[in-house]
């Protein structure tokens, strides 16, 4: 009777010991390759009111929303964007940018060293990062950096190289407060968003990968997000070779749909999406909603991360995608 207590103990020991302590430690095992066989890892991502963009608020309504939710990380919106600067008239206006220092982003700051304190030993946290064009678009409105950038895009040049020296003063500030990586975003190589492939190519790509190239060497667990929120895409081409152990971005091009295992395939590295965030995650039923999160799932490869294509709706039901969540966490992929 000891011994078959003793296997008993040491059976359910072992088993204890198997089970991620916490979501922390489920996801680096994730990225180590070693996803559970019937739990899919899954997040969305919202913008808060306006009365919890920054600091200590920020920092409690990111963690409300984490333990509502139960998704599976943090992810920290970026809010403390440039304002519109009047005096953009010309290209060569660009070079006038003043170099926003540390003390701009001190109250985002403030709700990354406070969520790093309360919760980065249960959970990864994350930091969203604008590419310096979509901070530059924040400047000035689109057409008229378009037109800039296709009048004389070595004068727009000036305005992202200081827009570039400006988030990575930002970025350091986050690996040294302890963040375990970024979700970076670029925008630029849409399709017909310029008339030559060369503006993105020669202007907007360099500078997307000063702070990209930093952040993968030094970060462990960092999303490529492609951002279509402006324009659709044709393809990806311009930006497969960009750092990020992970990539999101929209499945559907403007001609075909691709593959959750064609996306991790041309990007070599897992995918995060599957969901439309206009589409069911928004407006379909409960049963419409779940059917398609297991459809996604099942035909997905086994590394894989259930999200949307984009942030979802601010009005969007925190009930509804903690089902979807929920959903995800029981499912697994028909490759596991």
């Amino acid at each position: 009777m000891k011994r078959r207590s003793f296997l008993s103990l040491s059976v359910a020991t072992a088993a204890t010991a198997a089970a991620p302590a916490n979501k922390r430690e489920r996801m680096l095992r994730w990225l180590d390759g070693k996803p559970e066989a019937n739990y899919t890892p899954a997040a969305f991502f919202l913008h808060f009111d306006k009365e919890f963009k920054a600091g200590s608020a920020a920092a409690r309504k990111h963690m409300e929303f984490f333990r509502q939710t139960d998704m599976d990380f943090v992810k920290i919106q970026f809010e403390q964007t440039y304002e519109r600067q009047e005096f953009l008239q010309t290209p060569g206006d660009w070079g006038k940018l003043t170099l926003r220092k540390l003390d701009f982003y001190e109250p985002l700051l403030v709700t990354v060293r406070e969520l790093v304190k309360t919760s980065k030993k249960d959970s990864l946290i994350l930091m969203t990062l604008y590419s310096p064009f979509m901070c530059a678009g924040h400047c000035a409105t689109a057409p008229l950096l378009k037109r800039h950038l296709e009048e004389n895009p070595e004068a727009v040049k000036k305005g992202l190289e200081i827009l570039t020296e400006s988030q990575m003063l930002f970025v350091r500030a986050c690996i040294k407060e302890g963040i375990d990586g970024f979700y970076m975003s670029t925008q630029g190589s849409e399709t017909k968003r310029f008339s030559s492939p060369a503006i993105f190519n020669n202007t907007i790509k360099p500078f997307d990968l000063v702070a990209m190239k930093e952040i993968h060497a030094a970060c462990r667990f960092n999303i490529l997000h492609v951002c279509d929120y402006h324009a659709p895409y044709a393809n990806y081409d311009a930006v497969y070779d960009y750092p990020g152990q992970i990539v999101n971005c929209n499945a559907k091009l403007i001609d075909k749909e691709l593959r959750a295992q064609e996306i991790s395939t041309r990007f070599k590295r897992p995918f995060m999406g599957g969901m439309d965030r206009h589409g069911l995650i928004a407006k379909g039923s409960a049963a419409e909603m779940d059917a398609e999160i297991k459809r996604v799932i099942q035909a997905a490869p086994r590394q894989f991360i259930l999200g949307a294509d984009c942030t979802v709706g601010g009005d969007t039901d925190w009930g509804r995608l903690r089902r979807a969540i929920a959903v995800a966490h029981s499912t697994g992929s028909a490759g596991r």
